[in-house]
């Protein structure tokens, strides 16, 4: 396992840099249009942070492009639910596609996340989650992904079958499997799915 999140550490790169290189037009688009596409609508701050557990424990500070009002965490709880009446209307749509974590692409060079790996809880959140399901913190034996196998096929956001998925990924990572839910989550993205949840 250690072995392979040291080659994993050097997938994550060339993945990030070879995407980067071959798709700096979209990018750039993509750095322009949506800060300013937030700022217009809201007036408010085009990005949101907050504190995420990441592997054996380590809290680290995530951003994202804000897709909610700047109250968002008073109204409700910090979890979002389908049609989530917190969201703005380009929050709506970079949330279908996935656009509102391209900031998250920074903590995978800073070595806080994996392209792919199980989903960072925020504090509360995973404080919960071990307190109500045992051995949840098995999730935590490796860095957390953007996408992985929980968020591809876990579409209830149901905690035990994350878990569920989490651990299966975790036994069975490899090259092929990444390559695998990175397409996945693209042609998720292309066509708007990404947040396709029942609950």
């Amino acid at each position: 396992l250690k072995s392979w999140n040291r080659y994993k550490r050097g997938f994550d790169l060339v993945m990030l840099d070879l995407g980067h290189l071959l798709l700096s037009p979209l990018f750039i688009v993509l750095w322009t249009v949506i800060p300013l596409w937030i700022w217009l609508e809201e007036r408010s701050p085009v990005f949101y942070s907050q504190n995420r557990v990441g592997r054996d424990g380590h809290v680290f500070r995530i951003r994202k492009f804000r897709s909610m009002v700047v109250t968002a965490d008073r109204l409700g709880p910090a979890w979002t639910t389908h049609d989530d009446p917190r969201r703005t209307r380009v929050g709506r749509f970079l949330r279908k596609r996935g656009l509102d974590e391209i900031p998250e692409l920074v903590s995978v060079w800073r070595g806080d996340l994996s392209l792919v790996g199980p989903r960072p809880l925020n504090e509360e959140e995973h404080a919960t989650m071990i307190r109500e399901i045992p051995d949840f913190d098995k999730r935590l034996s490796v860095r957390p992904g953007v996408t992985g196998l929980a968020q591809i096929n876990n579409r209830s956001d149901n905690p035990y079958s994350k878990l569920e998925f989490d651990v299966s990924y975790i036994g069975s990572m490899s090259f092929e499997l990444d390559i695998k839910l990175i397409a996945v989550s693209v042609w998720y993205s292309v066509f708007g799915k990404v947040d396709d949840r029942s609950s």
